[in-house]
């Protein structure tokens, strides 16, 4: 009888259909990859009540990390085999991606004090693939005068243009050296200084990380500020711009949702979305799952819970995971690298990405390294897209080739309420997708997220 009263009754409940859970809410987040944990964690924090679902039983939708098992339960590959090492040594990346050290994500990771709930590692080496050939990405305008990347005069001339780009402030027109970055091309950037077209190409896609070449007929502000995150994220760490979590990116998510339950947000794993509810304007104000119902002001999530006409395909990506049993060749014996092989070095339009991580940031057993490689597809055959990276690996044991289409949402979401992420990029980096959670944070609460925050330092607690 008392189970009874405490059953909470609303006026909008349909008869025979129970609440889920709590039955209102601010908003109902459906998925719980990356960015949905993010807005989750951001939206509970400013104090609203949030009911966060997803149709698997673990976190992270499609950005998850997977044990041994579950890897190749996924791609129907069967029992792993013994001598790979044990399952729980294992935590697989399904979309693997390096976090830009002093970039965005880190901000928000400071800003939300998620940190406390991870420990980071830095990235050994940064590399980029040239006429053939696997090298080094200059870190310093020293090492750039060593960089087998360029001839001597070529080097002289990328020194002058990494300081500039070093000492250039846009509120000090005294940095700015005569060049009004605002206007100028950042193809006219670069040969303001002389530098080669081969030159431009390693500098936007391995350093800036532009993903094709539409950055060098526009203003060159954007790229340049890129360029800063890049070089002031290398200079933190040394080695490499970018940090990843041990025990793989799947903590990213847990992290942000551990925050949002903090703050009083529900979950439930296991149960999918059956329709969404719309009121007579066409606006979302819930979800129905079963016989249960919740009731919103907003819905968000990402395209796989969304109906074909909320959202459009952008095209499609293939990444193959592969497991080693010995580093990268020609990277110095390096663990854990980021490779960019820009496209038009092997005549493609969009650029192929291979990073590699193993047993040090603990997403492997020990002698077992992971190797990815990923692209966006421009023809129909997978295997044929990526197979200069796959080129790059020398023996692989195991391979597993996944092609994922890509969505972004057809409107904005305000005349509909469901406010919807963008499928992740082929990068391996999260500086693209990063803008597109920027995005998405300000169509759902209407103002930007405040990013002046230092990101100096992982470690710290802001």
């Amino acid at each position: 009888m008392a189970e009874e009263q405490e059953k909470k009754t609303f006026d909008w409940l349909p008869e025979g259909m129970e609440p889920l859970a709590d039955g209102e809410y601010d908003a109902i987040i459906m998925g719980t990859g990356l960015k949905e944990c993010v807005i989750s964690g951001l939206l509970s924090v400013q104090g609203m009540r949030v009911l966060q679902m997803d149709r698997n039983n673990y976190y992270g939708a499609d950005c998850a990390s997977l044990n041994l098992t579950n890897l190749y339960k996924k791609f129907n590959a069967g029992e792993p085999p013994e001598n790979l090492g044990a399952n729980r040594d294992f935590n697989v990346d399904l979309i693997p991606k390096f976090i830009m050290a002093c970039g965005n994500l880190t901000k928000m990771l400071l800003h939300t004090k998620v940190t406390r709930y991870l420990e980071f590692k830095s990235i050994e080496g940064s590399f980029v693939y040239k006429g053939g050939k696997i090298l080094k990405v200059p870190a310093t305008p020293e090492e750039a005068l060593r960089s087998p990347l360029m001839g001597l005069f070529e080097k002289r001339r990328f020194r002058n243009f990494l300081l500039f780009v070093d000492d250039y402030d846009e509120t000090k027109p005294e940095t700015h050296k005569g060049k009004d970055l605002t206007t100028m091309t950042m193809k006219q950037l670069y040969e303001s200084f002389g530098l080669q077209p081969d030159t431009h190409q390693f500098i936007s896609h391995a350093m800036c990380l532009e993903l094709d070449e539409a950055h060098m007929e526009q203003p060159a502000l954007a790229t340049v500020k890129e360029l800063q995150t890049y070089c002031y994220s290398l200079s933190r760490y040394g080695t490499s711009p970018y940090i990843y979590p041990v025990y793989g990116l799947g903590g990213l998510p847990e992290g942000f949702s551990r925050l949002c339950a903090i703050h009083g947000g529900t979950f439930m794993l296991n149960r999918d979305v059956d329709e969404i509810m719309y009121n007579d304007k066409g606006e979302a104000i819930g979800v129905k799952s079963g016989n249960e119902m919740a009731r919103a002001k907003f819905v968000v999530g990402d395209p796989s819970y969304f109906p074909k006409e909320k959202v459009r395909a952008t095209g499609q990506i293939v990444r193959c995971i592969c497991f080693l049993n010995h580093p990268i060749p020609n990277c110095g014996d390096l663990e854990s690298v980021q490779i960019i092989i820009p496209g038009p070095q092997v005549n493609r339009k969009n650029d192929i990405f291979v990073c590699s991580i193993a047993s040090s940031h603990a997403v492997s057993a020990r002698g077992v390294y992971i190797a990815i490689v990923s692209t966006k597809m421009e023809g129909d055959d997978a295997d044929k897209e990526v197979v200069p990276g796959l080129a790059l690996l020398g023996h692989i044991m195991q391979r597993f080739t996944m092609v994922a289409t890509t969505y972004e949402p057809a409107s904005d979401g305000n005349g509909d309420k469901c406010y919807i992420s963008s499928s992740f990029d082929a990068s391996s980096h999260f500086e693209g997708d990063v803008d597109d959670l920027l995005s998405l944070y300000k169509r759902v609460t209407g103002k930007d997220l405040d990013m002046n925050i230092n990101a100096d330092s992982v470690e710290a607690d802001y």
